[in-house]
């Protein structure tokens, strides 16, 4: 913990999605009804200021809730940045929940020049909604909308299926016209159930089994859950049973990081993830 340099944190387990490839959706083990948002008081007991003020960067992203639902999203923020003032500030995000304010909010606190928002936006409006259920266009755009003219960077990141593929080109310029930083798109490492078919002409992913290289290691990142539960990365914190705290205890033939991080000739799996990346201002 002395060492480390990033810190992902899940803010809360709460959602108003239902993507049928969640792990909300797909995890057995996984209690809708049981909600946990962390709080800035509940962070600081092990992760205290001198150690805040020693890290590059905090990010918020979710195996099972989006990071805009948590109860104390914006303090967190607002207090990580106050404690030290040069760290890098991220989220991920499906951008359809909370108020167009919040999001204004949020723009003035994720103020630096790296510091970004990554709405994961899978299509456009008549098509967003085939994976990301439950997401509503008109709002996911206002509040879009809102965190940009603000002055916050938007980076749009695109899963691409079969029924979206046709898009990209036009993800791409309306991101462009939004005023968005980044526009990624990728085809999805999870395969494809309930009606979602995978895109044709693009590369498709396929487990990796070679050495290991270890992101979390390399990054010297730790994970935090909304239940407060420290792992190694999210990829190992991606369950609900069998959590694994200690990188020293990870089997050697663990699926995630052979899946994940398993190293060919061109990287991880993980780092060449983007199949189309551009740079929009």
């Amino acid at each position: 913990m002395r060492d480390i340099k990033v810190l992902h944190l899940e803010p809360t387990d709460v959602c108003q999605a239902a993507c049928s490839l969640c792990a909300r959706e797909t995890d057995p083990d996984f209690r809708k009804d049981r909600q946990h948002h962390i709080s800035i008081s509940q962070i600081l007991r092990g992760f205290d200021e001198e150690k805040i003020k020693k890290l590059d960067k905090m990010f918020m992203c979710g195996n099972y809730g989006d990071p805009a639902a948590g109860k104390h999203t914006l303090e967190i923020y607002r207090e990580f940045r106050r404690i030290n003032p040069n760290i890098v500030l991220g989220m991920n995000t499906n951008g359809g929940i909370q108020t167009t304010f919040w999001w204004y909010e949020l723009a003035k606190i994720l103020n630096q020049p790296q510091d970004y928002v990554v709405f994961s936006i899978d299509g456009l409006e008549y098509t967003n909604a085939t994976y990301r259920r439950n997401v509503v266009w008109n709002k996911l755009m206002s509040n879009a909308r809102s965190f940009v003219e603000a002055g916050g960077s938007a980076h749009w990141d695109m899963l691409v299926y079969r029924h979206n593929q046709h898009q990209v080109d036009a993800c791409e310029q309306h991101a462009r016209d939004l005023g968005f930083s980044w526009f990624r798109a990728k085809v999805s490492k999870r395969p494809c159930v309930n009606g979602l078919e995978s895109p044709i002409g693009w590369h498709i992913p396929t487990p990796v089994f070679g050495a290991i290289d270890c992101i979390a290691l390399k990054e010297q990142s730790v994970y935090i859950d909304a239940q407060g539960r420290i792992s190694p990365c999210c990829w190992l914190g991606s369950r609900q049973q069998n959590f694994i705290t200690d990188i020293d205890a990870i089997p050697t033939e663990e699926k995630a990081c052979k899946i994940i991080c398993g190293q060919t000739s061109i990287g991880t799996v993980f780092a060449q993830q983007w199949q189309r990346e551009v740079e929009l201002c």
